[in-house]
């Protein structure tokens, strides 16, 4: 007995080596809401790929309208046509994956006017989505694990001011808050939020952006605006790519080959990479992108 002590004395610390790993391991986010074509969300969550799913968008808010969410021909979230999805964002979390609501999107009526209002809209957030109580969730009673920010108009006012409001839920339950930044940096809307330190995952938009995206076989651009982002107050960078050509109009594109052997070699040895952001489901599930991808990140 006393020989199998000290043996399991001694795999001590290989366990925990091995947990603290499996606790910082990279993995893949992606978009889920925009397209009737990519199916459900538990289609996403059970193909094992993803360890976030951000579901877009809540793209009309602030300015005195409603919060209004819009997952194109999904579902009617006017009708509470949207609350079955409860049990696909629980199934999701029972796999261990992060489901995140995601706040604004390249097409949607949104701005934060004043502090106040950002305070308004973080109650609002907490109540409907989060750990709070309303009786008018309108994704169902589900519990989703955050909040991301893809801000690409609106302003670059009082987004800090949101998530710090939003930070201060966490004494009640974990709210972990994600960026969308465009990849030339600073970011026009988040400088000041991401600043704040308050967000657990940056996943920077690496494409339509010419001078920081990548370009037939060439990486420099992408890797001198990666070291960039990994220099801010971000806790974890994630380098998000369009999972085809026809994701990202304006170019970025990363042929999954060249992913693996060229840029996650150059980028994986910073002590904030976070792993891949994919957009979006529909073009993944039309490309395979993250099964080519996921054995790299």
């Amino acid at each position: 007995m006393a020989a199998l002590k000290q043996v399991s004395f001694l795999l001590l610390p290989l366990l925990l080596i091995s947990l603290f790993k499996s606790s910082q391991a990279a993995g893949i986010a992606v978009y889920w809401g925009q397209n009737t074509n990519e199916g459900s969300l538990a289609d996403a969550c059970n193909t094992g790929n993803y360890q976030f799913v951000n579901i877009g968008f809540l793209s009309t808010f602030g300015n005195g309208q409603n919060p209004q969410l819009n997952l194109a021909g999904h579902c009617d979230p006017s009708s509470n046509g949207c609350t079955g999805l409860s049990s696909d964002i629980k199934g999701c979390q029972g796999k261990g994956i992060k489901v995140l609501l995601s706040l604004g999107g390249g097409a949607g009526s949104y701005s934060l006017n004043s502090a106040d209002e950002a305070t308004q809209l973080a109650n609002y957030l907490w109540n409907n989505y989060l750990g709070g109580q309303s009786n008018s969730r309108p994704l169902g009673d589900a519990v989703l694990d955050g909040i991301d920010f893809d801000i690409e108009a609106g302003g670059d006012q009082h987004w800090d001011e949101l998530a710090s409001a939003l930070n201060g839920f966490s004494q009640q339950k974990k709210v972990y808050l994600a960026a969308a930044p465009q990849c030339p940096f600073p970011d026009a809307h988040l400088d000041s939020a991401i600043k704040t330190g308050l967000f657990d995952y940056v996943w920077v938009q690496f494409y339509n952006n010419a001078q920081c995206q990548y370009t037939s076989g060439n990486t420099n651009n992408l890797i001198s605006a990666w070291n960039q982002w990994t220099s801010s107050q971000a806790k974890q960078v994630f380098l998000g790519v369009p999972a085809s050509q026809a994701a990202a109009p304006s170019g970025g594109f990363i042929p999954a080959d060249v992913l693996t052997s060229q840029v996650l070699p150059a980028i994986k040895g910073s002590p904030k990479y976070g792993g891949v952001m994919i957009w979006d489901r529909y073009n993944d599930v039309q490309n395979g992108y993250s099964n080519a991808i996921k054995g790299s990140v």
